[in-house]
């Protein structure tokens, strides 16, 4: 499984749609004391326009104010579900925890992959690492990237040799290449973050590929 934990502040609404453009379902966490609240509504009609399986929970269940009856009803009205389709849970205690992994299981569909097309990957994430240089967080839907390729980043025309792929385990673990259907980090080479945007395509510099869609520039948040 690779679970993508996205911030649920308005402001990073683009960053946020990328994270679920990289995924196949979503888990629409409710606070059980707080209730439904106005982010958690935009997010949350962000990842059905990406026609996402959601998995109604509730969280915070030990909490001395919690009120799963009036959280599920609030729940039941906004997504149409039935009561026995919440789960309830407290990340605090572990209690639940194993039956929401179990219904992702269940309920999220694997990804279509196709292994045989030029690599196409999404860039969800990125950061800068003082010794390994630009990191990005991706989601590849078409072919393979591996350690020593060399990479295009669409959007901004930049061109690198990968240093390294692996998977998230959270931490980073090098595996011998992200396939289709994967999600991982790739060490790009590049020495300027600005050449790695979320919501760029990563490709190979002799691919003839069109980059994946939702692209946009943003402005950084503070």
């Amino acid at each position: 499984l690779n679970l993508i934990d996205t911030p649920g502040h308005v402001d990073f609404g683009y960053e946020v749609s990328r994270s679920l453009a990289a995924v196949e379902g979503a888990i629409l966490l409710v606070d059980a004391a707080q209730g439904v609240q106005a982010q958690t509504i935009a997010n949350l009609y962000l990842a059905i326009d990406q026609g996402l399986e959601i998995i109604p929970v509730m969280n915070k269940i030990d909490l001395p104010a919690a009120d799963p009856d009036k959280v599920a009803e609030e729940i039941m009205n906004l997504i149409g579900c039935r009561r026995e389709e919440i789960l309830a849970c407290s990340a605090k205690t572990g209690e639940g925890v194993a039956e929401v992994l179990d219904r992702v299981i269940e309920k999220v569909p694997a990804p279509s992959v196709d292994t045989a097309k030029p690599p196409r990957a999404l860039i969800f994430d990125s950061f800068y690492d003082e010794f390994k240089g630009v990191i990005a967080y991706v989601r590849v839907f078409d072919g393979e990237l591996s350690k020593g390729r060399k990479a295009k980043f669409m959007a901004t025309s930049a061109e690198s040799e990968i240093l390294d792929v692996g998977a998230l385990t959270p931490a980073l673990t090098s595996t011998d290449g992200l396939k289709a259907g994967e999600i991982g980090y790739v060490i790009t080479g590049l020495k300027n973050i600005a050449n790695c945007r979320v919501g760029d395509t990563i490709t190979l510099t002799k691919a003839e590929v069109e980059p994946l869609s939702g692209y946009k520039e943003v402005k950084p948040m503070v």
